[in-house]
This record gives C-alpha cells, sequence and structure tokens, in this order.
C-alpha cells in the first residue's frame, strides 16, 4: 500500500477530495476544468507544497491532514520525456498540464504519481476523483495540522 498525505485550510474539509479548487484554477499537472486532488508522499513535502501556496494570512489559518492510502496497482506512473526542464520553473507549464489531462483521458487508473516541483526526488500523486475506482482508496478521517510559527512568519522575537 502507498500511503500519502493532503494537508487542507480547515474550511473546505467538505470539499478536500472533490477537486473543485483544481478544476477551477488549474495546477501544475491538470490544466482548468479538470479535477484532481493532490497529494504529496510525506507529510514533511504536504506541509511545503501547501506553504509554497500560502501567502499572508492563508498561513495563519486552521489546517487539516488526510492520511489517503491505495493500493500500488491503482497508480500510473507519469513519463516525464520532455517536461524535466518545466519541473524545475516556478510558473504552470501547459506539458506538465498535457501529462496530467493526457492521464486522466485515459482513465485508467484512479492515481498518478507524478514529481515534486520543491523536491524532484520525492513524489507527489494525483487523484481523479472521477475514477470508478475513487471510492476504494481509503481516505483517513480529518485531523488538525499546525505549521511550526517559525515557518509561518508569525514569531514574535
Amino acid at each position: 500500500m502507498i500511503r500519502a498525505w493532503r494537508i487542507v485550510q480547515a474550511r473546505w474539509a467538505e470539499r478536500a477530495f472533490d477537486g473543485e479548487g483544481a478544476r477551477l484554477y488549474g495546477g501544475r499537472w491538470n490544466p482548468v476544468g479538470s479535477p484532481v486532488v493532490y497529494l504529496a508522499d510525506t507529510r514533511a513535502l504536504a506541509a511545503l507544497e501547501t506553504l509554497v501556496h500560502a501567502e499572508g494570512s492563508l498561513r495563519k489559518v486552521a489546517y487539516l491532514r488526510y492520511e489517503v492510502s491505495f493500493p500500488k496497482q491503482f497508480m500510473e506512473v507519469a513519463d516525464l520525456t520532455g517536461v524535466s526542464d518545466a519541473l524545475s520553473a516556478c510558473m504552470v507549464s501547459p506539458r506538465t498540464q498535457a501529462v496530467g489531462a493526457a492521464w486522466l483521458a485515459r482513465g485508467t487508473h484512479p492515481v498518478l504519481e507524478v514529481r515534486s516541483a520543491i523536491i524532484p526526488e520525492e513524489p507527489n500523486y494525483l487523484l481523479n476523483p472521477r475514477h470508478a475506482k475513487f471510492d476504494r482508496l481509503k481516505i483517513g478521517k480529518a485531523e488538525g495540522f499546525a505549521f511550526d510559527p517559525r515557518l509561518t512568519g508569525v514569531v514574535s522575537r
């Protein structure tokens, strides 16, 4: 079994696995209009992936952490040929989005393993909430998650 992690703002708990945010705004691995759910391989990477997208006051809100597990056979590993240079860019690339869009179009696996842009040696996972086997993923109960204040810039000295 693969274990992965998701951290979300507590106010989005009911929608943490519907992929709606990614559908509305797109992401590194999905174009606008494609719902996916982003997970990280470890709690620490999930925290970094959350912090890199949080600005100012977003770093001070309440967060929840979810553990998700799934069998390895539910996962496809992304072919990253031709997108390595796009991973090191801070901006979203149409080439990486095309990788995710092609996986969604194939519909063969509910999970896609991709590389983290923050720590390229570690994987992230995309979930397809519309896949027929999505309900067979094990999503743990929400648990409170707090960032160390030194990471959020709210430490007083």
